[in-house]
């Protein structure tokens, strides 16, 4: 009986190897609920200490992003353009695809997403 390897996107492997230097990219998925991400963020930092350089987004109200492999492969040139060393990725849906500030007020929650209201983003669990 073979046992079956389930396949990591190219962006965990190479998240998955570490530090390697500057250039460093950021990645980080966002959706409505942990369960679909219908936003990807990938922000290019050039040196230690400083604030991304670069922000690109891709958004998408149909898939979800980290099984897109188009949007990998977008994601791929996009770091090879800016000769990045390093990947950095948190392993799951960090909160809500909508800005606050922008799609909502400060200091509230997205009307969009009740799922996130009183929600860890980085855990998942609730806290209210």
């Amino acid at each position: 009986m073979k046992i079956k390897h389930r396949s990591k996107s190219q962006l965990a492997k190479r998240a998955k190897r570490g530090f390697r230097g500057y250039p460093v990219a950021t990645i980080a998925f966002y959706g409505p609920t942990a369960e679909r991400a219908s936003k990807v963020a990938v922000g290019i930092v050039a040196r230690e200490g400083a604030e991304p350089d670069i922000l690109e987004t891709w958004r998408s109200e149909e898939h979800d992003l980290r099984r897109d492999d188009e949007i990998g492969h977008e994601i791929s040139s996009f770091l090879r353009e800016h000769q990045v060393m390093s990947v950095v990725m948190a392993d799951r849906i960090i909160g809500c695809p909508h800005e606050e500030g922008i799609d909502f007020p400060e200091g509230e929650s997205c009307p969009q997403c009740p799922y996130w209201r009183g929600r860890d983003r980085w855990s998942g669990e609730v806290i209210n």
